[in-house]
């Protein structure tokens, strides 16, 4: 399998990026294709510009060579892999920017005759997201975890209704000490070996 790590946090010493690197270890251990993307490592430009706006609907809506390079990795992906801090209860500013640039029409999605949206990437078969909270569980479920929703509801969209998805989360990260940021470690080794 050919999995993509899309990874959004600026502290190369934080636990986003272990967990990004134990992902990626563990996937390629157990036999898997694995590029990493660290957002903020490649100097990603999270805003749109008003020229990619412009092109957003147009025949040619890729207009950087960064987005290209994306486009060309998760169109080849069967696993696509999350890892962020979540920040103000959604997606890192890098994150979401990375989602407007390059789940692009034509790209994430087509309009069927009817102007209704259709996935066109549906060979990603497997969706997993990995994240860290300050709040509690209890907190983030009632603001309704907005950067999961995000990457899980609308990926899906892009992917397939029948596309897979994981969720693993490290709540209350605030107040986490050294035993349990090494479970959340062993947690994200085991889930991903087991693909």
């Amino acid at each position: 399998m050919r999995a993509v790590v899309i990874l959004a946090n600026p502290n190369s010493g934080s636990l986003s990026h272990a967990a990004a690197a134990t992902a990626a270890a563990s996937l390629r251990a157990s036999g898997h294709e694995v590029v990493v993307h660290d957002l903020y490592a490649e100097g990603f430009r999270a805003a749109m510009s008003a020229d990619e706006r412009r092109a957003y609907h147009g025949d040619q809506p890729i207009l950087a060579d960064d987005v290209a390079a994306h486009v060309a990795d998760i169109r080849s992906a069967e696993l696509l892999v999350f890892v962020y801090p979540t920040w103000w209860g959604g997606l890192p500013a890098v994150l979401k920017g990375w989602v407007d640039r390059v789940m692009l029409p034509g790209v994430a999605f087509v309009f069927d005759e009817h102007n209704r949206v259709q996935p066109n990437l549906t060979n990603i078969k497997r969706l997993i997201g990995i994240s860290t909270y300050g709040s509690r569980w209890s907190y983030v479920k009632v603001i309704n975890d907005n950067g999961r929703r995000t990457l899980v509801r609308s990926a899906r969209l892009s992917t397939g209704r029948l596309t897979r998805s994981t969720w693993l989360a490290l709540y209350r990260m605030d107040t986490a000490g050294p035993e349990r940021r090494a479970a959340f470690l062993r947690k994200v080794e085991q889930t991903m070996g087991s693909l």
